[in-house]
């Protein structure tokens, strides 16, 4: 079964990473930590949701999938950084 996964393991990864580091943002930001938590608890089940039903759709587009994923967590950990080096 976790063979179908194994094409997205580099997203899998990094976009959890990517996830800590927006959370920290968001305690660092002053956000309500209960609410953080429960919002990317949230988030976190609907990606699983909608990866374990897209993957086997989707096999195809594995290339283009990690591309565009990759791409989108490297802009977002460029954006934590330059803003917590601005110190905002």
């Amino acid at each position: 079964m976790l063979e179908q996964y194994l094409p997205f393991v580099g997203l899998i990864v990094f976009g959890n990473i990517e996830n800590l580091v927006l959370s920290s943002q968001g305690v660092v930001a002053g956000v309500n930590p209960l609410k953080l938590g429960i919002a990317s608890f949230i988030c976190v089940i609907l990606w699983l949701l909608i990866g374990t039903v897209a993957t086997s759709m989707l096999m195809d587009y594995v290339s283009f999938i990690d591309f565009i994923g990759g791409l989108a967590i490297f802009i977002l950990g460029l954006q934590a950084m330059v803003e917590s080096i601005r110190g905002v």
